[in-house]
């Protein structure tokens, strides 16, 4: 048995050392050292030895596999270290050569109409400040002068979560916030995403962006607003933007206005633009009513104030000249590049 157990040893040897693929290897340790290899079969027959060769045999058999599990281990690490070899020969990089050039983005047209929008308004005093898009009915309508029942929300009443909870309507919400939460004087805007139940066309979205301003101190009025918003569109469209504003009705400010700015491309004669009219709407604001700012803690017999709402996209299509309002929300890189 012992002459059998070293034929094994010399063969397994010499088959470990031509062995070049891990499959091999493995069937290799499973015909030499498995639970059914010829070294357990041999092992198993020793009940048959006598007395005096079971422990000679027993050593040189535990001896046997020592050197065959040794082997597989040296014969296991040259096949790793061929392998390593091998992958960093095909995976040579010569630094010399050019590289892959990366694709540089550019900025949203929404993006860069909001920084404009704050970098004007910051530099007038304003600061901004943010809230959020899930918003409770209260600050949505409520403070707003808006309650239950009240005509205006049928525009607006959309994206429910709960009777009191709802995707923001507009971000006059967080100038309610605000004014629950800072003493006059207050001078602040307030950009973000607004939902409502429109349908999608070129000039409507469920999913829009607002940008709304707010002033409360003592003896603000409409000349102050006229005058803070003319400037404003000045600095946006150019110096020689005339303003006109027109009555109109919010339930949060009283007296109300529309915004209109001169055709910046025909300069007020009338283009497709502006569809011949020489004005383009761009905004709504007035002073804020009363009851809002009672609402927020603030005495209206004592303060007053403006606020304003400017749509991002309507800026967006208006100052680069898109026609399509869903070009904006489509992430096509053709149309994106075209801004900086």
């Amino acid at each position: 048995m012992k002459e059998k157990l070293d034929e094994i040893l010399g063969r397994a040897i010499r088959e470990l050392d031509q062995a070049d693929q891990p499959q091999r290897l493995e069937e290799l340790r499973v015909a030499y050292t498995g639970k059914k290899g010829e070294l357990t079969s041999i092992l198993r027959g020793m009940g048959s030895l006598s007395p005096e060769e079971r422990p000679v045999i027993g050593a040189r058999a535990n001896e046997v596999r020592a050197k065959i599990e040794a082997k597989l281990a040296e014969a296991a690490a040259r096949m790793k270290k061929k392998e390593e070899e091998r992958r960093l020969a095909g995976e040579t990089i010569d630094v010399t050569v050019p590289g892959t050039p990366c694709r540089i983005g550019s900025r949203h047209p929404l993006t860069l109409v909001r920084r404009e929008i704050e970098d004007i308004f910051t530099s007038m005093g304003f600061s901004v400040a943010e809230g959020p898009e899930v918003e409770f009915g209260y600050y949505n309508f409520d403070a707003l002068n808006t309650p239950a029942n009240h005509p205006a929300r049928d525009v607006q009443d959309t994206f429910y979560f709960s009777d009191n909870m709802l995707l923001r309507t507009q971000t006059s919400s967080v100038q309610a916030r605000f004014m629950e939460n800072h003493k006059p004087p207050l001078r602040m805007i307030c950009p973000g995403a607004v939902y409502r139940s429109d349908d999608v066309d070129a000039t409507h979205s469920p999913f829009f962006h607002q940008i709304e301003g707010l002033i409360v101190d003592r003896n603000i009025g409409l000349s102050d607003l006229k005058g803070a918003l003319t400037q404003f569109s000045q600095m946006f469209f150019g110096p020689e933007t005339r303003v006109r504003f027109r009555p109109h009705h919010f339930p949060f400010t009283e007296p109300s206005a529309e915004m209109d700015v001169s055709c910046f491309a025909c300069g007020g004669a009338g283009c497709r633009l502006c569809k011949g009219e020489g004005w383009i709407e761009i905004l709504g604001a007035g002073v804020v009513h009363p009851n809002v700012l009672r609402m927020a803690g603030i005495d209206p017999e004592i303060y007053s104030g403006y606020a304003f709402g400017i749509g991002q996209e309507r800026l967006a299509l208006l100052k680069y000249k898109i026609d399509d309002m869903r070009l904006l929300f489509e992430n096509d890189t053709r149309f994106l590049h075209q801004f900086y």
